[in-house]
């Protein structure tokens, strides 16, 4: 048991204290707030705040009042001009004083028709703006809850009928929390599974193997090999949620609109806890057997696709599990174990998973762990010395 814990330290460290970990560490928060600045100043350039005018001669609006600015807002409401006709209109449009007006018609307030004229496509605030302008001074004199009410319109929630499950426009985090989780995931598997790969068969390619196997059974390599790289994943996914926790509570104080972060249920972090951790082990195993197996690294990477492409299969179908989260493919994806590490947590965010599914799904991705980390034992026995040629599932099954 000693000489497990040592190859899992030095597995652990060995990754741990490479430069390119620490980078990879690094890259994805980094990456993600570029891809957040990216489309923030894509929005920002969209956003113009010239005035934009309107021609209400059936005083349809009376004593007209510009919207209120919200403190929480980071942007400001497009001003609206009054104009007493439409050649006023065209004059100030025409010399860049406004950006667009808009004409009420005769009938307005029994068919809410209202013409936008412009020379060019207006700022993307614009017509929202001009909307809420109209929208406060329709009903400006009421009392200011009725008026924010009217204007902000209804926050509904779905509620399940046991009252076990509710979506609301807060319950964002349902589906962004598993979306991240199984991208990180993916990301975790491929750089963890592919350090445990690769360095069994760079081990294999320098005989290191020879020496390694004299001290310590391969049982207790291949299990500390894979230990110390999930660890390593784990230690990237700590860090990365760290980032996100803290991102998500920063992000407010910069972006008002955003609001803050709503409550995660627990449950919630532990069924995806229960899914992607076996699940980890399982591909981690898999990969390190393939390593065992391939007699060079490129023949390792393209085995190493068969587990992992099925992972990002689920992402091919986000709006039939959103959808239809009951349906014959939303469950079979949830119970199938390459596809479930994503799919279960994900359909969890929109349905009652019966327990029995969730408790089958669980079991089978545990049992395959271990299997898989038994089965890749056998496997490193029998191939960790042969050079030039490949071992046999049927063949480590025959020596098992």
């Amino acid at each position: 048991m000693n000489k497990f814990w040592l190859v899992f330290l030095h597995e652990y460290k060995r990754h741990v204290m490479r430069k390119r970990f620490v980078f990879a560490i690094l890259s994805m928060p980094l990456f993600v707030v570029f891809i957040v600045l990216v489309g923030f100043l894509s929005v920002w350039l969209q956003i113009d705040n010239k005035p934009v005018g309107y021609i209400d001669q059936n005083q349809i609006l009376e004593n007209p009042q510009q919207v209120p600015v919200e403190k929480k807002s980071i942007f400001s409401p497009v001003p609206s001009l009054p104009f007493t006709d439409e050649a006023a209109a065209k004059t100030a449009l025409n010399a860049g004083e406004i950006q667009a007006y808009f004409t009420f018609s005769d009938n307005y307030m029994s068919t809410g028709e209202v013409t936008m004229t412009s020379n060019e496509k207006p700022g993307a605030n614009a017509e929202d703006d001009f909307g809420d302008f109209v929208s406060y001074n329709l009903v400006k004199g009421m009392p200011e809850p009725i008026i924010e009410r009217l204007i902000d319109g209804s926050n509904i929630t779905v509620r399940s009928l046991d009252g076990s499950r509710e979506m609301g426009a807060d319950n964002w985090m349902v589906i962004l929390l598993p979306m991240l989780a199984g991208i990180l995931f993916i990301i975790a598997v491929n750089i963890s599974g592919g350090y445990l790969m690769q360095a069994v068969v760079e081990e294999k390619e320098n005989r290191t193997m020879e020496i390694l196997v004299t001290s310590v059974s391969p049982t207790q390599l291949m299990a500390g090999k894979v230990v110390g790289n999930l660890l390593v994943g784990l230690t990237q996914l700590v860090v990365w949620i760290l980032f996100l926790i803290i991102g998500l509570k920063v992000a407010p104080l910069f972006i008002p609109d955003m609001g803050s972060m709503p409550a995660i249920d627990g449950k919630y972090i532990l069924l995806i806890a229960g899914t992607m951790l076996p699940a980890f082990v399982m591909i981690a195993a898999a990969m390190g057997a393939i390593g065992a197996t391939a007699t060079e690294s490129q023949e390792a990477q393209q085995m190493a696709g068969f587990f992992t492409l099925p992972i990002v299969v689920p992402f091919w179908f986000v709006s039939q599990i959103m959808f239809n989260p009951n349906g014959a493919l939303s469950v079979g994806l949830s119970m199938f174990p390459l596809t479930a590490p994503i799919s279960l947590p994900l359909r969890a965010g929109f349905t009652n998973i019966p327990w029995w599914q969730t408790s089958i799904t669980i079991t089978v991705l545990v049992i395959l762990a271990i299997f898989s980390l038994w089965l890749s034992g056998k496997i490193f026995r029998i191939g960790m010395l042969r050079y030039g040629k490949k071992v046999s599932l049927k063949e480590a099954f025959r020596r098992s």
